[in-house]
């Protein structure tokens, strides 16, 4: 298939005496930058490229719809007609089924494990391999801290009690979910408050205490679970058109990761330290009711889990090769977690 370029991503492949042609691009992200970490860690990558090239590249980080609609990005980035995107490799299921796992896993690790495993233990190298076919290369940018694992208009006694629910939810822990008899959708984030307001549906997962405050769940379902068992921590991705990030010189190349590398460890940071206020506020300003799923109840989700696990290892060989090594590392890290760690 003939790859289309943007007269812009057309332009990167012009160098004058060695120099880099200046460009601008466009980073269409799937968050809106209004929201905290996902949107605002993607206008800062945008800012700091543009800072960081001195402006030989100038970023406009552009809202959900500002060229094409949030999940469209994938294929807009692929093709050329946007230069860049803002996303998680978790929302381009239907495509590659592997990339939930370079997104976020349920029962998965602490970011501090994951990211080892992505930097050393090969999930850069996979994150490459099923991104190339698509022509777009991808550059982890960001891993954020545990999220919470939904927001119910009435009290779950019991995983029964989850059965004929109606639930936007994510990834691959939207799977455990339908096994626990809920129906599941993935809804972008600007779409989700209107759906639960109107009864579109019933519950919903979106991230961490301090984007879902700005989200407003807590008007509509004051019932708010953790821990997120389905996501300890989660990836997200600076995605660039991969003929236009070929034609960039490896300086330009060297600056780009070095952004995507200070951007883990500020957004990190700034997700541990938001969340305390969130809650607080969550709590005693909206009536929230903070519940945690007992031992018995993550068991149960884990189970399926597991269960979904096995299924997707034996429909998908790329998935198979992703979760071998995933689950391997884990397995060796073990060791050094029970020994360095107070929990």
């Amino acid at each position: 298939m003939k790859k289309i370029l943007t007269t812009s991503a057309l332009v990167a492949s012009l160098f004058a005496g060695g120099a880099q042609a200046q460009q601008t691009w466009n980073l269409q992200s799937t968050y809106p930058g209004s929201l905290p970490q996902l949107g605002t860690l993607g206008i800062r990558i945008a800012e700091q490229i543009t800072a960081i090239t001195g402006g030989d590249i100038t970023v406009n980080f552009q809202n959900p719809g500002g060229v094409v609609p949030a999940l469209e990005v994938f294929d807009a980035v692929g093709s050329g007609a946007v230069e860049a995107g803002w996303s998680t490799p978790g929302y381009w299921a239907g495509r590659v089924p592997a990339l939930q796992l370079l997104a976020a896993v349920p029962f998965g690790p602490r970011a501090s494990e994951y990211l080892a495993w992505l930097k050393f233990g090969g999930g850069e190298q996979f994150l490459e391999e099923l991104y190339e076919p698509h022509n777009i290369k991808s550059i982890i940018c960001a891993v954020i801290a545990p999220e919470a694992s939904g927001w119910f208009r009435e009290e779950i006694t019991s995983l029964e009690d989850l059965r004929g629910l109606s639930m936007r939810f994510f990834g691959l822990g939207a799977k455990v979910m339908e096994r626990m008899g809920v129906s599941t959708q993935l809804l972008a984030g600007g779409d989700i408050f209107p759906a639960l307001e109107l009864g579109t549906i019933d519950a919903t997962e979106f991230s961490m205490p301090a984007i879902d405050l700005n989200l407003g769940f807590y008007q509509v379902a004051s019932h708010y679970y953790f821990p997120g068992w389905h996501q300890q921590s989660t990836f997200f991705d600076l995605m660039i058109n991969l003929d236009l990030w070929e034609s960039l010189d490896e300086r330009t190349q060297l600056m780009i990761n070095t952004v995507c590398d200070a951007n883990i460890a500020y957004g990190l940071a700034e997700g541990e330290a938001i969340q305390v206020d969130a809650l607080r506020e969550l709590e005693e300003e909206h009536g929230v009711q903070i519940h945690r799923w007992t031992d018995e109840e993550l068991a149960g989700l884990q189970a399926a889990w597991d269960e979904v696990a096995a299924e997707l290892v034996a429909e998908d060989e790329d998935f198979a090769r992703v979760y071998e090594s995933y689950t391997t590392f884990r397995q060796n890290y073990v060791r050094w977690r029970d020994l360095a760690y107070l929990d």
